[in-house]
């Protein structure tokens, strides 16, 4: 009788253990609006679940500048917990196309918008900036006018397969005199007033 109870507690005190395990293995918290998703599962030896690019990844300040037809932009501070750099190599929505842009000065030496080659990194434990005049998200073409007061959702694509969702309020902004619509031609390059 008295192996049939140590048996017994045996079995329960392991079923107790793995059950405290599958609760670790669960998706951290703290993450951006919506849960990321990502191509990485957990790891069936040690019962927990692998980090992506985009566990360590916060979006502050998002916000999109409103705009009737044509093409606006989207921009926000990306923050990069990691301990390894994070690299956004493309972004969707339902609004348009997207493409990552940046300011750059051509060979002539006249500031340009243009598509920005190998993605927006943002290093380990810093921060990077997407503001007018600088990297941003490109939204073109239009399905809709983008209206003052709503909200947006835009996916940044990582480049370990997560992904990020990111709501971002939109409002009227005519700050640096960009000009999202005019002269934007095949190679993506784009003059500024500003």
């Amino acid at each position: 009788m008295s192996a049939r109870t140590t048996r017994r507690a045996t079995l329960l005190g392991a079923t107790v253990t793995l059950a405290l395990l599958a609760g670790c293995s669960g998706t951290p918290s703290g993450t951006a609006s919506g849960t990321p998703s990502g191509t990485a599962s957990p790891s069936a030896s040690s019962g927990a679940s692998a980090s992506t690019a985009a566990d360590h990844l916060t979006v502050t300040d998002p916000w999109i500048k409103a705009a009737e037809s044509g093409m606006t932009a989207a921009f926000a501070v990306l923050h990069n917990d990691g301990d390894e750099d994070v690299t956004v190599v493309g972004a969707t929505s339902d609004l348009s196309r997207v493409e990552l842009h940046e300011m750059a000065t051509d060979d002539s030496g006249a500031m340009v918008m243009r598509q920005k080659e190998g993605g927006l990194t943002i290093p380990a434990g810093g921060e990077h900036a997407l503001e007018p005049g600088g990297d941003h998200l490109m939204l073109m073409e239009l399905s809709a006018p983008v209206q003052a007061g709503a909200e947006y959702d835009v996916t940044l694509e990582l480049s370990d397969g997560s992904t990020l969702v990111v709501t971002a309020p939109t409002r009227t902004f005519a700050g640096a005199k960009e000009s999202y619509d005019d002269g934007h031609d095949e190679g993506h390059d784009m003059s500024h007033d500003g």
